[in-house]
């Protein structure tokens, strides 16, 4: 193997390695979205709504 092919190879290794970590690491940190507390919460239709 000649040397810009070990260049080439190592840069394309590190490059998807390092974007590999750093969407893992945004995954982990983002914070989760706020859930309804059922299903009904979540309906738009408002017969289908419960009201208490």
């Amino acid at each position: 193997m000649n040397t810009s092919a070990l260049v080439v190879m190592l840069a394309t290794m590190f490059l998807v390695t390092g974007l590999m970590i750093y969407f893992f690491i945004r995954v982990i940190n983002t914070p989760p979205k706020p859930e309804p507390d059922s299903y009904l919460d979540n309906d738009d239709e408002p017969e289908r709504q419960v009201r208490p």
